[in-house]
Protein backbone atom coordinates (compact mmCIF):
# COMPACT_ATOMS: atom_id res chain seq x y z
CA UNK A 1 0.00 0.00 0.00
CA UNK A 2 2.84 2.30 0.63
CA UNK A 3 4.73 1.60 -2.61
CA UNK A 4 2.41 4.10 -4.46
CA UNK A 5 2.78 6.67 -2.37
CA UNK A 6 6.35 6.64 -2.21
CA UNK A 7 6.32 5.67 -5.76
CA UNK A 8 4.83 9.15 -6.80
CA UNK A 9 6.07 11.09 -4.46
CA UNK A 10 9.51 10.18 -6.08
CA UNK A 11 8.33 11.16 -9.55
CA UNK A 12 7.62 14.66 -8.28
CA UNK A 13 10.94 15.25 -6.68
CA UNK A 14 12.17 17.85 -9.03
CA UNK A 15 15.05 15.51 -9.86
CA UNK A 16 13.67 12.44 -10.88
CA UNK A 17 13.05 13.54 -14.89
CA UNK A 18 15.96 15.16 -15.11
CA UNK A 19 17.98 12.43 -13.94
CA UNK A 20 16.18 9.93 -15.34
CA UNK A 21 16.58 11.42 -19.08
CA UNK A 22 20.01 11.37 -18.06
CA UNK A 23 20.20 7.64 -17.48
CA UNK A 24 18.30 6.99 -20.74
CA UNK A 25 20.82 8.92 -22.52
CA UNK A 26 23.79 7.09 -20.75
CA UNK A 27 22.06 4.04 -21.88
CA UNK A 28 21.24 4.60 -25.26
CA UNK A 29 24.71 4.36 -26.20
CA UNK A 30 25.39 1.22 -24.70
CA UNK A 31 24.46 -0.78 -28.18
CA UNK A 32 26.71 1.19 -29.98
CA UNK A 33 29.91 1.16 -27.37
CA UNK A 34 29.49 -1.76 -25.41
CA UNK A 35 32.28 -0.73 -23.30
CA UNK A 36 30.42 3.08 -22.56
CA UNK A 37 30.46 1.96 -18.88
CA UNK A 38 34.12 0.90 -18.61
CA UNK A 39 36.77 3.21 -16.70
CA UNK A 40 40.62 1.99 -16.92
CA UNK A 41 43.56 3.00 -15.31
CA UNK A 42 46.66 3.99 -17.58
CA UNK A 43 49.32 5.93 -16.47
CA UNK A 44 47.87 6.66 -13.28
CA UNK A 45 44.93 8.48 -14.81
CA UNK A 46 41.51 7.14 -14.99
CA UNK A 47 39.69 7.19 -18.69
CA UNK A 48 36.77 6.06 -20.01
CA UNK A 49 33.55 7.76 -21.61
CA UNK A 50 32.02 9.45 -18.43
CA UNK A 51 35.19 10.47 -17.47
CA UNK A 52 35.20 11.92 -20.58
CA UNK A 53 31.35 13.51 -20.06
CA UNK A 54 32.46 15.16 -16.82
CA UNK A 55 35.86 16.31 -18.26
CA UNK A 56 34.37 18.35 -21.21
CA UNK A 57 31.00 19.19 -19.81
CA UNK A 58 32.86 20.81 -16.57
CA UNK A 59 33.10 24.30 -18.30
CA UNK A 60 29.23 24.17 -19.26
CA UNK A 61 28.32 23.24 -15.29
CA UNK A 62 30.89 26.21 -14.29
CA UNK A 63 29.03 28.42 -16.93
CA UNK A 64 25.19 26.86 -15.74
CA UNK A 65 25.63 27.46 -12.11
CA UNK A 66 26.40 31.13 -12.61
CA UNK A 67 23.17 31.00 -14.94
CA UNK A 68 20.91 29.99 -12.77
CA UNK A 69 21.75 32.39 -10.00
CA UNK A 70 21.51 35.46 -12.45
CA UNK A 71 17.81 33.63 -13.95
CA UNK A 72 16.73 32.59 -10.40
CA UNK A 73 16.49 36.99 -10.03
CA UNK A 74 14.70 36.96 -13.10
CA UNK A 75 17.75 37.91 -15.61
CA UNK A 76 19.47 36.29 -18.46
CA UNK A 77 23.26 36.26 -19.16
CA UNK A 78 23.79 36.36 -23.25
CA UNK A 79 27.47 37.42 -22.49
CA UNK A 80 28.76 34.12 -20.68
CA UNK A 81 30.59 33.01 -24.17
CA UNK A 82 31.97 36.12 -24.95
CA UNK A 83 33.79 36.54 -21.49
CA UNK A 84 34.95 32.70 -22.11
CA UNK A 85 36.59 34.23 -25.16
CA UNK A 86 37.68 37.09 -23.57
CA UNK A 87 39.73 35.74 -20.78
CA UNK A 88 41.05 32.33 -22.61
CA UNK A 89 42.23 35.35 -24.94
CA UNK A 90 43.81 37.13 -22.01
CA UNK A 91 45.53 34.67 -20.68
CA UNK A 92 46.70 32.87 -23.49
CA UNK A 93 48.25 36.54 -24.70
CA UNK A 94 49.71 37.03 -21.56
CA UNK A 95 51.46 33.47 -21.48
CA UNK A 96 52.97 33.52 -25.15
CA UNK A 97 55.00 36.76 -24.53
CA UNK A 98 56.43 35.35 -21.77
CA UNK A 99 59.88 33.88 -22.13
CA UNK A 100 59.47 30.89 -19.48
CA UNK A 101 55.89 30.03 -20.33
CA UNK A 102 56.21 27.40 -18.07
CA UNK A 103 56.53 29.91 -15.13
CA UNK A 104 54.03 29.86 -12.10
CA UNK A 105 54.04 33.26 -11.51
CA UNK A 106 53.75 34.11 -15.43
CA UNK A 107 50.68 31.77 -15.46
CA UNK A 108 49.06 33.24 -12.27
CA UNK A 109 49.55 36.46 -13.85
CA UNK A 110 47.73 35.74 -16.48
CA UNK A 111 45.04 33.96 -15.15
CA UNK A 112 44.40 37.11 -12.41
CA UNK A 113 43.86 39.45 -15.03
CA UNK A 114 41.64 37.57 -17.27
CA UNK A 115 39.21 36.66 -14.40
CA UNK A 116 40.05 40.44 -13.30
CA UNK A 117 38.37 41.09 -17.22
CA UNK A 118 35.59 38.80 -16.54
CA UNK A 119 34.59 40.46 -13.29
CA UNK A 120 34.92 43.59 -15.08
CA UNK A 121 31.95 42.51 -17.92
CA UNK A 122 30.11 41.27 -15.06
CA UNK A 123 30.24 44.53 -13.32
CA UNK A 124 28.89 46.27 -16.33
CA UNK A 125 26.22 43.83 -17.11
CA UNK A 126 25.15 44.54 -13.10
CA UNK A 127 25.65 48.03 -13.61
CA UNK A 128 23.06 47.96 -16.98
CA UNK A 129 20.66 46.10 -15.04
CA UNK A 130 19.90 47.12 -11.55
CA UNK A 131 21.30 50.52 -12.02
CA UNK A 132 20.31 51.98 -15.62
CA UNK A 133 16.79 49.64 -15.62
CA UNK A 134 18.26 48.17 -19.35
CA UNK A 135 16.30 44.91 -19.83
CA UNK A 136 18.82 42.05 -19.12
CA UNK A 137 18.30 40.40 -22.44
CA UNK A 138 19.62 43.64 -23.98
CA UNK A 139 22.15 44.55 -21.41
CA UNK A 140 23.87 41.28 -22.14
CA UNK A 141 23.63 41.12 -25.36
CA UNK A 142 26.14 44.39 -26.31
CA UNK A 143 29.15 42.16 -24.43
CA UNK A 144 27.91 39.39 -26.32
CA UNK A 145 28.30 41.02 -29.55
CA UNK A 146 31.22 43.22 -28.90
CA UNK A 147 33.01 40.70 -26.60
CA UNK A 148 33.58 38.45 -29.76
CA UNK A 149 35.15 41.62 -31.48
CA UNK A 150 37.30 42.52 -28.04
CA UNK A 151 38.59 38.85 -27.91
CA UNK A 152 39.83 38.75 -31.84
CA UNK A 153 41.44 42.44 -30.94
CA UNK A 154 43.70 40.71 -28.14
CA UNK A 155 44.60 37.92 -30.42
CA UNK A 156 45.10 39.77 -33.39
CA UNK A 157 42.87 37.69 -35.63
CA UNK A 158 44.97 34.77 -34.95
CA UNK A 159 44.59 31.84 -32.59
CA UNK A 160 47.01 31.96 -30.27
CA UNK A 161 49.10 28.64 -29.21
CA UNK A 162 50.86 28.02 -25.42
CA UNK A 163 53.15 25.20 -24.28
CA UNK A 164 52.97 25.62 -20.28
CA UNK A 165 52.93 22.41 -17.86
CA UNK A 166 51.00 24.70 -15.54
CA UNK A 167 48.22 26.60 -17.57
CA UNK A 168 47.71 22.85 -19.01
CA UNK A 169 46.90 21.97 -15.70
CA UNK A 170 43.80 23.87 -15.12
CA UNK A 171 41.65 21.67 -17.94
CA UNK A 172 43.34 19.36 -19.65
CA UNK A 173 45.35 18.22 -16.55
CA UNK A 174 45.16 15.40 -13.88
CA UNK A 175 45.22 15.26 -10.20
CA UNK A 176 44.36 12.29 -7.45
CA UNK A 177 44.28 10.17 -11.32
CA UNK A 178 40.65 12.17 -11.96
CA UNK A 179 40.40 15.28 -14.09
CA UNK A 180 41.67 18.62 -12.34
CA UNK A 181 39.09 20.68 -13.98
CA UNK A 182 36.78 18.11 -12.34
CA UNK A 183 38.05 19.13 -8.44
CA UNK A 184 37.87 23.36 -9.68
CA UNK A 185 34.06 22.31 -10.82
CA UNK A 186 33.18 20.44 -7.52
CA UNK A 187 34.57 22.95 -5.23
CA UNK A 188 32.52 26.25 -7.21
CA UNK A 189 29.39 23.91 -6.88
CA UNK A 190 29.95 23.23 -3.08
CA UNK A 191 30.63 27.07 -2.33
CA UNK A 192 27.89 28.33 -4.60
CA UNK A 193 25.64 25.17 -2.73
CA UNK A 194 27.06 26.53 0.90
CA UNK A 195 26.35 29.99 -0.02
CA UNK A 196 22.93 29.90 -0.94
CA UNK A 197 21.30 27.30 1.25
CA UNK A 198 23.59 27.70 4.19
CA UNK A 199 22.98 31.37 4.48
CA UNK A 200 19.76 33.83 3.86
CA UNK A 201 21.79 34.68 0.61
CA UNK A 202 19.84 32.26 -1.42
CA UNK A 203 16.72 33.20 -0.05
CA UNK A 204 17.40 36.91 -1.00
CA UNK A 205 17.96 35.74 -4.78
CA UNK A 206 14.81 34.04 -4.28
CA UNK A 207 13.34 37.59 -3.34
CA UNK A 208 14.33 39.24 -6.00
CA UNK A 209 13.58 37.43 -8.62
CA UNK A 210 10.05 36.71 -6.98
CA UNK A 211 9.57 40.37 -6.67
CA UNK A 212 12.39 42.99 -7.27
CA UNK A 213 9.95 45.77 -5.51
CA UNK A 214 8.55 44.44 -2.95
CA UNK A 215 12.38 42.91 -1.80
CA UNK A 216 13.23 46.57 -1.82
CA UNK A 217 10.67 47.85 -0.05
CA UNK A 218 11.11 45.38 2.81
CA UNK A 219 14.54 46.47 3.04
CA UNK A 220 16.20 43.98 0.42
CA UNK A 221 19.30 45.94 -1.56
CA UNK A 222 17.20 44.33 -4.64
CA UNK A 223 20.45 46.25 -6.88
CA UNK A 224 23.06 45.25 -5.35
CA UNK A 225 22.07 41.26 -4.95
CA UNK A 226 21.65 41.59 -9.59
CA UNK A 227 25.06 43.08 -9.03
CA UNK A 228 26.70 40.45 -7.24
CA UNK A 229 24.82 37.47 -9.26
CA UNK A 230 25.84 39.18 -12.69
CA UNK A 231 29.42 39.75 -11.26
CA UNK A 232 29.61 35.49 -9.98
CA UNK A 233 28.30 34.64 -13.23
CA UNK A 234 30.79 35.99 -15.37
CA UNK A 235 33.39 34.82 -12.95
CA UNK A 236 31.69 31.22 -13.78
CA UNK A 237 31.93 31.82 -16.80
CA UNK A 238 36.01 33.29 -17.10
CA UNK A 239 36.96 30.00 -14.91
CA UNK A 240 35.31 28.30 -18.05
CA UNK A 241 37.07 30.14 -20.42
CA UNK A 242 40.73 29.21 -18.80
CA UNK A 243 39.27 25.63 -19.14
CA UNK A 244 38.93 25.94 -22.44
CA UNK A 245 42.00 27.51 -23.42
CA UNK A 246 43.72 25.10 -21.51
CA UNK A 247 42.17 22.33 -22.64
CA UNK A 248 43.48 22.90 -26.27
CA UNK A 249 46.75 25.33 -24.98
CA UNK A 250 45.10 27.79 -27.36
CA UNK A 251 42.52 30.36 -27.44
CA UNK A 252 40.61 30.77 -30.24
CA UNK A 253 38.93 34.40 -30.20
CA UNK A 254 36.13 33.44 -32.64
CA UNK A 255 34.67 29.79 -31.74
CA UNK A 256 35.87 29.46 -27.88
CA UNK A 257 32.74 29.41 -26.30
CA UNK A 258 30.54 29.65 -29.41
CA UNK A 259 26.51 29.15 -28.31
CA UNK A 260 28.05 27.88 -24.43
CA UNK A 261 25.32 30.54 -23.18
CA UNK A 262 22.22 28.69 -24.81
CA UNK A 263 23.70 25.43 -23.64
CA UNK A 264 23.78 27.24 -20.08
CA UNK A 265 20.18 28.21 -20.26
CA UNK A 266 19.07 24.77 -21.32
CA UNK A 267 20.83 23.16 -18.26
CA UNK A 268 19.18 25.78 -16.32
CA UNK A 269 15.71 24.95 -16.97
CA UNK A 270 16.40 21.29 -17.80
CA UNK A 271 17.04 21.30 -13.81
CA UNK A 272 13.83 22.91 -12.92
CA UNK A 273 14.68 26.09 -11.96
CA UNK A 274 12.22 28.87 -13.82
CA UNK A 275 12.84 31.17 -16.49
CA UNK A 276 10.72 34.18 -14.57
CA UNK A 277 12.50 33.76 -11.40
CA UNK A 278 12.47 32.53 -8.11
CA UNK A 279 13.22 29.06 -6.61
CA UNK A 280 16.53 27.59 -8.33
CA UNK A 281 17.92 24.27 -7.91
CA UNK A 282 22.07 24.06 -8.11
CA UNK A 283 21.93 20.49 -8.18
CA UNK A 284 18.94 20.45 -10.99
CA UNK A 285 21.28 22.40 -13.17
CA UNK A 286 24.32 20.45 -12.39
CA UNK A 287 22.35 17.47 -13.89
CA UNK A 288 20.68 19.36 -16.72
CA UNK A 289 24.38 20.48 -18.06
CA UNK A 290 25.28 16.43 -17.66
CA UNK A 291 22.29 15.85 -19.66
CA UNK A 292 23.39 18.56 -22.54
CA UNK A 293 26.78 16.68 -22.87
CA UNK A 294 25.94 13.48 -22.85
CA UNK A 295 23.17 14.23 -25.49
CA UNK A 296 26.10 15.45 -27.26
CA UNK A 297 28.64 12.52 -27.01
CA UNK A 298 25.41 10.63 -27.75
CA UNK A 299 25.14 12.42 -31.25
CA UNK A 300 29.03 11.79 -32.14
CA UNK A 301 28.39 8.11 -30.81
CA UNK A 302 25.05 6.77 -32.60
CA UNK A 303 26.71 8.51 -35.63
CA UNK A 304 24.45 11.15 -36.40
CA UNK A 305 25.12 12.97 -39.56
CA UNK A 306 26.95 15.94 -38.40
CA UNK A 307 24.33 18.09 -40.65
CA UNK A 308 21.52 17.09 -38.88
CA UNK A 309 22.88 17.11 -35.04
CA UNK A 310 21.79 20.66 -34.11
CA UNK A 311 18.01 18.95 -35.14
CA UNK A 312 18.23 16.24 -33.19
CA UNK A 313 19.52 17.94 -30.36
CA UNK A 314 16.63 20.40 -29.99
CA UNK A 315 14.11 17.47 -30.39
CA UNK A 316 15.53 15.99 -27.41
CA UNK A 317 15.45 18.80 -25.52
CA UNK A 318 11.92 19.29 -26.77
CA UNK A 319 11.24 16.28 -25.44
CA UNK A 320 13.43 16.90 -21.87
CA UNK A 321 10.93 20.12 -21.51
CA UNK A 322 7.78 18.62 -22.21
CA UNK A 323 8.65 16.04 -19.90
CA UNK A 324 9.62 18.71 -16.91
CA UNK A 325 6.10 20.07 -17.38
CA UNK A 326 3.79 18.92 -14.77
CA UNK A 327 0.63 20.01 -17.21
CA UNK A 328 1.92 17.58 -20.42
CA UNK A 329 2.56 14.72 -18.13
CA UNK A 330 -0.89 14.58 -16.25
CA UNK A 331 -2.26 15.29 -19.64
CA UNK A 332 -0.11 11.69 -20.98
CA UNK A 333 0.29 10.15 -18.46
CA UNK A 334 -2.65 10.87 -15.83
CA UNK A 335 -2.35 11.70 -12.12
CA UNK A 336 0.28 9.24 -11.64
CA UNK A 337 3.15 11.01 -13.45
CA UNK A 338 1.56 14.52 -13.62
CA UNK A 339 1.50 17.49 -10.83
CA UNK A 340 0.49 16.54 -7.55
CA UNK A 341 -3.52 17.07 -6.32
CA UNK A 342 -3.79 20.71 -5.68
CA UNK A 343 -0.53 21.95 -7.42
CA UNK A 344 -0.83 24.48 -10.62
CA UNK A 345 -1.73 22.65 -13.38
CA UNK A 346 -3.22 19.39 -11.48
CA UNK A 347 -6.65 20.19 -12.66
CA UNK A 348 -7.31 18.85 -9.43
CA UNK A 349 -7.85 21.43 -6.25
CA UNK A 350 -6.72 20.15 -2.92
CA UNK A 351 -9.32 19.32 -0.53
CA UNK A 352 -9.56 21.87 2.10
CA UNK A 353 -8.73 21.12 5.78
CA UNK A 354 -11.03 19.97 8.43
CA UNK A 355 -10.43 22.79 10.47
CA UNK A 356 -10.75 25.25 7.71
CA UNK A 357 -13.78 23.82 6.32
CA UNK A 358 -15.31 23.97 10.17
CA UNK A 359 -13.92 27.80 10.61
CA UNK A 360 -15.57 28.55 7.50
CA UNK A 361 -19.26 27.13 8.30
CA UNK A 362 -18.87 28.86 11.75
CA UNK A 363 -17.89 32.37 10.40
CA UNK A 364 -20.90 34.44 10.21
CA UNK A 365 -22.28 35.30 6.44
CA UNK A 366 -21.71 38.64 5.85
CA UNK A 367 -24.65 40.36 3.31
CA UNK A 368 -23.97 43.32 0.86
CA UNK A 369 -26.76 45.67 0.28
Amino acid sequence: MTTTPRWRALTHHHLFWPVAILVLLLLVNVPFTPDFFSIRMSNGHLYGSLVSIVLFGSPLILVAVGMTLVIATGGIDLSVGAVVAITGALACSYISDQADQSALSGVLLAMALALVAAVVCGLWNGFLVARMGIQPIIATLIIMVAGRGVAQLITDGQIITVNSEPYKLIGGGYWLTLPFSIFVVAAVVAVTVALTRRTALGLLVESVGGNAEASRLVGIRSRRIKIMVYVFCALCAGIAGLMISSNTSAADGNNAGLWIELDAILAVVIGGTSLLGGRFSIGGTVVGALVIQTLTTTIYTIGVPTQTNLVFKAVVVIVVCLLQSPKFRAKVFGNKFGARPGAKGSGKPAAAPAETATATEAAPKMEVS
